[in-house]
């Protein structure tokens, strides 16, 4: 086999270098829950025969020169050792109960809560072997639960939702692909404006992107160096990430989301989210902290942003596919606010909010600095900027379109399909993912800081409904 530093071996990008150090080292994890019991022979075939088997990231081993710097090396994948497979009951605290105590256990809700738990300790205590390809799959046969964990410095979000969908097939026909969401390409935006009305709205719109721009980007360095958000009874820092975690699931369906855009025009179903987290926790805060907390106090977010000019999956089989990470992030501010008799003020001014930061090179920032961190000066000072920033900062959030409809994972109807990642300095972090109509948030958080994190998404689940009724009304 080729040492390090010859042809064989690929550098890694730098954002795969910030994500494996371990200040900012991060696991995506994804549960896929599917309808029938799992036979492990099929997913083991389903592996093999797929482009996971395949692809470089997938089939490459972390190693090290002499220099310290990390490489992909290729290397003979053996599925076997990624595919791992647990057949006793979890209990609700995630630990594998023996045979003689699985009996009576099979309430759904407790079912959901063992699985969310049992990846919850998997977000704190336990890494990745670099003995092998940085991803596994656990079957955790008797909940009929495949759980993906896949290392984030080999790819984004998008990038590995990309690879596990192409591993699946619709339900409706075993020979079809899943697809996302349709886009909005090819809708008709109003017809082009000529002359210099055209001219004048396109000096507009340069001078908003440069005004908002500075002021971002200004804050965002300012964030990272000087302002931390005020402490409240959901705030994190330095060290919990290493604290132990609880994760439960806030459900919505999508047909409510767009009711509730219709209310505002324009809005998007980010917009929605984003009045539905602030609107959330405001709830949660009032019931932690009754008469506590003044009007108008701000929690910021950290909200992922895709770079790429689609917003759907990649084409993984294609090698022009921008695989990898390549998203930026956003400082997204939410109040502390009463809503009294209008739930939907918390939408009008997320949507205020996303739409000056949709004017602006943020995100963009975002991603150049990081590479010109770590550049500069290395994994380490470049991480401990990242996790400085988390740590002034309250939550992370993202929100990723998933498929359009059912999908099937070695011929197995899936039921429900779930994103997390491992643990931040930050006490909350969510992931939405929309799935066949539905979308499901997973929250995962510090247990000693948000002990009940089932009520904190029951606040998120009830802030939609709130709000559809405020916008049926309002129609």
């Amino acid at each position: 086999m080729a040492g390090p530093g010859t042809f064989s071996d690929e550098p890694l990008s730098p954002a795969g270098r910030l994500f494996l150090h371990p200040k900012t080292e991060v696991v995506i994890h994804c549960i896929a829950r599917a309808k029938n019991p799992i036979d492990i022979d099929a997913a083991k075939a389903n592996v093999k025969s797929s482009l996971m088997a395949s692809h470089p990231r997938f089939c490459s081993l972390l190693v090290r020169d002499e220099n310290g710097f990390e490489h992909w090396r290729r290397t003979r994948l053996d599925v076997d050792q990624h595919v791992i497979v647990f057949n006793n009951k979890l209990d609700k605290s995630g630990k594998f109960m023996d045979g003689s105590e699985n009996q009576g256990f099979s309430i759904e809700k407790d079912d959901e809560m063992a699985v969310n738990q049992y990846v919850a300790e998997l977000s704190v205590s336990s890494p990745l072997s670099t003995d092998k390809p940085l991803w596994e799959i656990h079957l955790l046969m008797a909940h009929k639960c495949f759980v993906f964990r896949i290392h984030h410095a080999l790819g984004d979000g998008i990038s590995l939702m990309s690879m596990l969908m192409a591993s699946c097939r619709t339900a409706s026909d075993e020979n079809a692909l899943p697809v996302m969401v349709p886009d909005k390409t090819g809708e008709d935006k109003g017809g082009k404006r000529k002359g210099l009305f055209w001219l004048l709205a396109a000096l507009w719109g340069l001078l908003k992107m440069g005004w908002f721009s500075f002021v971002f980007v200004m804050e965002f360095l300012v964030r990272i160096f000087l302002v931390c958000d005020r402490k409240t009874v959901v705030s994190g820092g330095d060290g919990v990430e290493l604290w132990p975690r609880k994760l439960a699931t806030a459900r919505f369906l999508l047909e409510d989301m767009k009711e509730v855009k219709k209310a505002i025009p324009n809005a998007t179903i980010n917009d929605v989210l984003f009045g539905v987290v602030s609107s959330g926790l405001s709830r949660y805060l009032d019931h932690r902290t009754p008469n506590a907390l003044h009007e108008g106090l701000r929690m910021t977010g950290v909200a992922m942003v895709n770079l790429r000019p689609n917003p759907g999956f990649l084409d993984v089989g294609n090698s022009e596919a921008r695989w990898g990470n390549r998203f930026g992030v956003i400082l997204l501010p939410v109040y502390y606010d009463k809503a009294g008799n209008n739930p939907l003020k918390y939408l009008k001014k997320a949507k205020k909010m996303v739409d000056r930061k949709k004017n602006s090179l943020e995100a963009y920032f975002s991603y150049w600095i990081g590479d010109l961190a770590m550049t500069l000066l290395g994994p380490k000072y470049a991480s401990l900027l990242n996790h400085k920033l988390l740590c002034n900062t309250t939550f992370t959030i993202s929100n990723m379109i998933g498929p359009l409809e059912e999908i099937t994972i070695a011929g197995n109807p899936i039921s429900s399909l779930k994103v997390s990642t491992s643990s931040l300095p930050q006490a909350i972090t969510m992931h939405m993912l929309s799935y066949a109509g539905r979308a499901e948030m997973q929250i995962l958080v510090a247990k000693d800081i948000v002990p009940d994190p089932e009520f904190l998404a029951k606040c998120f689940e009830d802030a939609l409904i709130e709000m559809k009724m405020a916008a049926i009304g309002g129609q």
